[in-house]
């Protein structure tokens, strides 16, 4: 018998005929040299030439038929961030420990060698005694069993004894060799904490020296204001890290804005009658306009929590867990509570809608590229949330929702439905009472860089309002959290956004200019450029993704005069587009929620049992106890690992296949996929229910998922 080479799992359906997969095969004896290998329908008998040999071939099928197992375990248990478990090396003392024991056995070993070998010789003598002794032929006979016994066991001695020799022999090698390897490491961890420091304190002096740089941000208001559009390039998120920051971005299309006096060029406008709005303090539309930074003072009826209990003061390295993951998908990272919020997904994309009163006035504009104005800044709003927020959120569970029924206050009904757990894709359906839906399904792409993370939302968002027909879609921008190594960490956005209105062909391009310590632009830019669908530009917008937005009406445009491919845009004064809402009081210890934020795990009655508010490792962090969290969560997710084995099992019982993935083998229950006509994707799009159920109270079609 020979040893095949060793396959992988993807191989194991193409195996050669003859081949026995140990690691469901049955291995017997059948006489005193005879092996029975068992595997289905196949029976194989074996022969040993002795009973010494047999033994250790058994002895070598039955290691063999267990690494086999550990083998198969291993590469099947797949599924992400409940199942991967990063090895987490022992420290110093752990493995002194461990080679201390090792030592001990293997003089234990030794010593079993010794006596073996000693009684071994004394059983042998004492037999050639007896041999040289006059008995009767009866006792003759006996005595020869008995000698043929005896070397028997003196051959198994021997044998055991030349493999203890041999343990012995490599254990020690062994041993020496850890012993270097953990030198070298210790070594090695030394100079990376001495690399490390320098990077700080070249880190520490690399702010000062931008801090103590003359000059600052220049004022809109009374100078240029620039911003570059990529548009022959959209995001790339796989740059190089090095390089990522700071190009100068010169070479890329771009305009430069210029400010006017408004008298004149409410002249200029008005004699050249090129500009398709008029602009003047009764036009509805700017009335519209500016005052979309007001928030709307609807009563609310339900009064709402204004705080949740502060978080608690756990250390924790985040480097300790994330050194080993570089280069690994985010939610395939095995990540205690102590790194998330108590926030699901589906609650922070709910969040979006914290500003959605821009849309409930855009429902009363007349002109589509004043509209298109409201609809960039509700875009640009929905980031807002994120500069302080560099926690992770609950993974939500496989068909966990989240529904957000604000008719009275907000006028709205939002529902969230998790529709695929690898990759983490979450469909997501709102409905205004005012005249607008919003529906998108968000797939989240995320890589851990080593010095940054970036994810990466895909999926298109669509915007439809009812009287008009206008129907926009866009995609979000990257994300980006920086400093996972050292210094404190902090989060960006970068990218362009595209923002079509496919009935008008209206076009928004908007600019999320990415921070560096070598760019002379403001932190947290944003820029952008109105169009209309014969290309010509109507508005600038301006602002920072955290703060505000602003939107200027261009009057005239030129190529610029220095060479380069830039448009200068003539326009009127800036005025406000959208303001951020201060954060509560102490947010800074509420995980820096918004007050919508605070409100979203507010336990409420009547919603469904797959709701993120019912989670309960969830709440049992809300609630500041972390350790039972931590014990919840796993509990959780091996739950869901064993619901995902037994709907892949019966899938391909009823496929007749083995390779069924799991979008092919789970339907969502609120949702369905469709094809976007627009976008050409498939997409889950809400195909109605959740609401009727509610108002019946009949949940009997939920899955128990916690």
């Amino acid at each position: 018998m020979s040893e095949e080479p060793q396959r992988n799992q993807g191989e194991m359906a193409h195996t050669c005929r003859g081949t026995i997969n140990l690691a469901s095969a049955h291995i017997d004896t059948e006489d005193s040299c005879g092996i029975l290998l068992c595997n289905g329908a196949r029976t194989y008998h074996l022969k040993a030439s002795s009973e010494v040999e047999r033994q250790q071939w058994i002895t070598v099928l039955e290691l063999a038929k267990a690494k086999a197992i550990r083998v198969m375990k291993t590469q099947s248990d797949d599924s992400g961030d409940d199942d991967e478990e990063p090895a987490a090396p022992g420290d110093k003392s752990e493995l002194h420990h461990t080679l201390k024991n090792l030592s001990l056995k293997l003089n234990d070993l030794s010593t079993c060698n010794d006596l073996i070998a000693k009684h071994g010789a004394a059983l042998q003598r004492s037999l050639n005694e007896l041999d040289s002794l006059k008995i009767p032929s009866e006792s003759g006979e006996k005595l020869k069993a008995v000698n043929e016994r005896a070397t028997l066991f003196r051959i198994t001695s021997n044998a055991m004894i030349n493999a203890c020799k041999d343990f012995l022999e490599l254990a020690e090698i062994h041993s020496r060799r850890w012993q270097k390897a953990l030198n070298y490491e210790q070594e090695q961890r030394a100079h990376l904490e001495e690399t490390i420091e320098q990077l700080a304190k070249q880190h520490n002096s690399l702010e000062r020296a931008v801090c103590n740089t003359p000059g600052g941000p220049v004022d809109p208001s009374k100078s240029l204001s620039e911003g570059s559009f990529l548009t022959s390039k959209g995001e790339n998120s796989e740059e190089d890290e090095d390089t990522e920051y700071f190009d100068a971005m010169e070479d890329s299309a771009s305009f430069i804005t210029v400010i006017t006096e408004s008298k004149e060029d409410r002249k200029a406008e008005g004699g050249t009658g090129s500009t398709s709005v008029d602009w003047t303090p009764a036009d509805n539309v700017r009335e519209v306009l500016d005052g979309a930074s007001f928030v709307p003072k609807d009563s609310c009826k339900v009064k709402r929590r204004a705080r949740i209990p502060d978080k608690p003061n756990y250390s924790l390295n985040l480097w300790s867990i994330m050194k080993n993951c570089i280069g690994r998908e985010l939610s395939r990272i095995p990540m205690p509570v102590n790194f998330n919020e108590p926030l699901s997904m589906l609650q922070r994309l709910t969040e979006d809608l914290e500003y959605h009163h821009l849309l409930d006035k855009a429902v009363h504009c007349t002109s589509s590229v004043e509209q298109m104005c409201l609809v960039a800044a509700f875009s640009v709003s929905s980031y807002s949330t994120t500069v302080h927020r560099i926690a992770k959120p609950f993974n939500p569970m496989l068909g966990e929702t989240f529904e957000l029924d604000r008719l009275e206050d907000m006028g709205l009904r939002s529902l969230c439905e998790q529709v695929s757990h690898h990759p983490p894709s979450a469909a997501h359906h709102v409905f205004s009472k005012h005249g607008w839906s919003l529906w998108q399904e968000i797939t989240i792409a995320s890589k851990f860089r080593g010095k940054y993370i970036s994810i990466m939302p895909l999926g298109a968002i669509h915007l439809e309002f009812q009287a008009s027909g206008n129907h926009y879609v866009w995609r979000k921008s990257t994300s980006t959290v920086h400093n996972i190594i050292v210094g404190k960490l902090w989060i960006d956005q970068s990218g362009d956004i595209e923002i079509v209105n496919h009935k008008t062909k209206d076009r928004c391009q908007l600019k999320f200019v990415p921070y560096s310590y070598f760019s002379k632009e403001a932190a947290r830019k944003v820029t952008g450029v109105v169009s209309d669908g014969n290309g010509k530009a109507h508005y600038v917008l301006s602002g920072s993704w955290d703060e505000q937005m602003e939107y200027s009406k261009i009057v005239h445009s030129s190529p610029s005069s220095d060479g380069k491919q830039k448009t200068v845009y003539q326009t009127l004064p800036a005025k406000l587009l959208w303001r951020k809402y201060p954060l509560p009081e102490n947010a800074e210890n509420m995980y820096y929620f918004s007050e919508l934020a605070l409100t979203l795990n507010e336990q409420e009655d009547g919603v469904a049992p797959t709701d993120s508010r019912l989670r309960p490792d969830q709440r049992l962090m809300e609630k500041g106890r972390w350790d039972e969290a931590n014990t919840e969560k796993q509990r959780l997710e091996e739950k869901q690992r064993l619901s995902r084995r037994r709907r892949l099992e019966t899938c391909a019982a009823s496929c007749g296949g083995e390779d069924e993935k799991e979008s092919d083998c789970y339907t969502p229950l609120w949702f369905e996929k469709r094809l976007d006509p627009l976008t050409g994707e498939m997409a889950c799009m809400y195909k109605g229910g959740y609401w009727e159920a509610k108002e019946k109270k009949d949940w009997h079609m939920c899955p128990n998922i916690f």
